[in-house]
């Protein structure tokens, strides 16, 4: 099977799924309490619509762990393919639990933003290089450009004019180019562009948000509104709001290359979303307050099977374990 590009409007779930969703993932997260089966009947009485979104999403879910399955088993790059054919088939399967409306978006969606990020969506199947989760790869493009992709990287080659230009799709990279200075490498990630002589800089691009650090030499940063010069030992971040102020890059940034997460004072939701980017699976926070709890930490990127002990020593966590190597923490 082929598997195409889904058009744009098919893309997003209706709020009533969204929901029936969210109350699923808690009501199998052995975690839920009284109240909350209290407040997913109610939920459902509100209405037929309320009844019949809750009904899809009990049928995906029942289905997912064929899903998660199959992540865990296959790998790249048969397992992007591979799941992503057969999510659709799965699906497409289905006629009779879900509406023709209702499949097309929940079809399209699950391409184009996989269930818990478990396989690369659409966009990053097609880039000319990836990495997968945990996978850190060095690529030479030429005798003046070099780079080491970190953890769920993609990034495309354009030519355009007879001169090679980089698009960080989306992930993170360490980026060397000594090319001349009327013929510079030109980068575009989010809704910026870097653009970069002789210089290494560490660029990082995920779900909009850019961040730049100059490790050498110097670069220039242009978005929408505004343009600046970041020199070595600058970092900077942009986003669609905008281009912020430049900051001395910490020991966070490039740690990766080292093989390290490193934390300073950040809440757990943030740690356990970066964590995701290296670790099989995924790690789920469903309580708030633990989300909110403060960590600094030093963690080695082979070793974080670790990091769920140490949340749970730390907070007392509970941790629940899925298939396709999801953890429930609450």
């Amino acid at each position: 099977m082929v598997v195409t590009a889904p058009d744009d409007d098919s893309l997003e779930l209706t709020p009533l799924h969204r929901e029936a969703l969210a109350w699923v993932i808690r009501l199998h997260s052995g975690a839920a309490t009284t109240e909350d089966a209290e407040a997913i009947a109610r939920w459902r009485q509100a209405s037929p619509e309320h009844e019949q979104a809750f009904r899809d999403a009990i049928g995906l879910w029942r289905h997912m762990g064929d899903l998660t399955r199959l992540h865990a088993e296959l790998d790249e790059p048969a397992m992007a393919a591979s799941a992503l054919a057969y999510s659709r088939d799965l699906l497409l399967s289905r006629r009779g639990l879900l509406g023709g409306a209702v499949l097309t978006s929940l079809t399209a969606y699950f391409v184009a933003r996989p269930p818990l990020e478990l396989w690369p969506s659409f966009t990053e199947l097609a880039a000319d290089y990836r990495t997968s989760k945990g996978e850190r790869r060095d690529i030479t493009l030429s005798s003046n450009v070099s780079l080491t992709m970190n953890t769920q990287t993609s990034i495309a080659v354009h030519t355009i004019k007879d001169n090679s230009q980089l698009e960080l799709i989306s992930g993170e990279a360490v980026i060397t180019s000594t090319r001349q200075a009327d013929r510079p490498l030109i980068v575009t990630a989010g809704n910026g562009r870097i653009t970069a002589a002789q210089a290494q800089f560490n660029t990082r691009c995920l779900d909009g948000n850019v961040a730049v650090s100059c490790l050498d030499g110097a670069v220039a940063i242009a978005t929408d509104n505004r343009s600046l010069n970041l020199p070595k030992g600058q970092q900077v971040s942009y986003t669609l709001a905008g281009l912020g102020a430049p900051s001395a890059i910490d020991d966070e940034t490039t740690a990766w290359e080292r093989g390290l997460l490193i934390v300073h004072d950040r809440p757990l939701d943030e740690v356990v979303v970066e964590v995701n980017r290296y670790r099989s699976g995924r790690i789920i926070v469903m309580n708030s307050r633990l989300g909110q709890r403060m960590i600094t930490g030093t963690f080695h990127l082979n070793q974080l099977d670790d990091f769920i002990g140490q949340v749970h020593g730390l907070f007392g966590a509970s941790v629940q374990s899925l298939p396709g190597g999801i953890i429930i923490l609450t």
